[in-house]
């Protein structure tokens, strides 16, 4: 949807004046007239470059994103430790930087904040689009008033930016939030630490499973086919934090070996087993995207209607919980952090401080 509170927020993308309904939506500034299809295409008329592979139809050829699923498996690890993390509340208004579908802000309704959704591609969940306010736009030049958000978050979206995209992307977050605002994110840095050999074991078997036709991880391969990895390690984290006006609050790190194996080749081999049912029943190839959507399909409607497939995943993901519990302290590649905006007095200082006492470790 398109509220009067939207347009009280978002600001036109090339010449940051207000908008206002008139002939359509219009920028009070340069006179832009912008699309509204049930969500606000705020995209600046010049394009960067630079630009995710969310953007191709292939990467969502088996259409997850058009309905909303409760959150099971390891979304679910991610939207509990987001709840733990952000505690979103009513007195809150958010920003969700990369939603996808919209599914995290379906997610966390019922918490009664006032939500936002941005991302650069226009696959939003029809669930989505008509209960809450989505803009398609760039992170790297938010569409959107300075320091008018409590909290954001951001999922499965850092990674996929180069080093530059990301200071961008978090100098814009700084911008919009308000003082002493949050930021939660879920991302990884390059190094991992020795755990994570089980998780490249669990791939290995996953791969070995595909040779012989147990699963099949094309579109994985796919979704994951433009991470950039900008983070070299933590202590990069910290210094990219720092020079963004950040301060890492709090973390937790996550290498899902439990996971990975649940996820990457139980799920998916079930997964394959229904594909297959389902191409024999429409004549057509299992590796057939109609069959693959057939499957997808009939198992979200059996998840909404929370029967004995959703409460086997939501057992499934109690397990795959393992992993934060055993390894949330041993800093590896990917982590849950809580960011706080820093005053912009201290901003520099802060800085300052983090390259030195990065550099004594490195010394050390």
């Amino acid at each position: 949807m398109i509220s009067a509170g939207l347009l009280s927020l978002v600001r036109c993308p090339d010449c940051g004046q207000a908008l206002e309904r008139r002939d359509g939506i219009r920028c009070l500034g340069c006179g832009r007239l912008f699309t509204a299809e049930g969500y606000l295409d705020l995209r600046p008329r010049t394009a960067f470059t630079e630009q995710t592979r969310y953007l191709d139809e292939a990467l969502h050829a088996d259409a997850r994103h058009e309905a909303i699923s409760p959150p099971v498996l390891g979304s679910k690890i991610r939207n509990d430790m987001l709840r733990m993390f952000l505690s979103p509340t009513p007195a809150d208004r958010i920003v969700d930087l990369g939603c996808g579908s919209g599914r995290a802000m379906a997610w966390n309704a019922d918490r009664g904040a006032s939500m936002v959704g941005i991302d650069i591609s226009p696959h939003f969940a029809r669930e989505a689009v008509d209960r809450w306010d989505l803009v398609l736009g760039d992170l790297r030049r938010l569409p959107l008033r300075s320091g008018v958000f409590t909290k954001a978050w951001s999922l499965d979206v850092l990674e996929h930016l180069s080093p530059a995209a990301l200071r961008e992307t978090l100098a814009e977050a700084h911008r919009v939030l308000a003082d002493d605002g949050q930021l939660f994110v879920y991302t990884h840095v390059r190094k991992n630490a020795w755990i994570a050999k089980g998780v490249r074991m669990v791939n290995l078997l996953a791969r070995a499973c595909e040779r012989i036709g147990l699963i099949d991880l094309r579109q994985e391969r796919l979704r994951k086919s433009d991470h950039l990895n900008p983070l070299a390690d933590h202590d990069d984290l910290a210094r990219v934090l720092a020079q963004s006006g950040f301060r890492l609050e709090r973390v937790t790190y996550y290498t899902p070996v439990v996971g990975a194996f649940v996820e990457n080749v139980l799920v998916r081999i079930a997964e394959r087993l229904l594909v297959r049912d389902a191409a024999r029943r429409l004549g057509r190839s299992a590796d057939d995207d109609a069959a693959v959507r057939t499957v997808r399909a009939s198992a979200q409607a059996r998840m909404q209607r929370r029967g004995w497939t959703y409460r086997a995943l939501v057992a499934l993901s109690a397990v795959m919980k393992v992993d934060v519990w055993l390894f949330g302290r041993i800093r590896s590649g990917p982590f849950f952090a809580l960011l706080r905006k820093q005053p912009s007095s201290t901003r520099a200082n802060a800085a300052s401080a983090t390259a030195i006492d990065v550099g004594a470790r490195e010394a050390g």
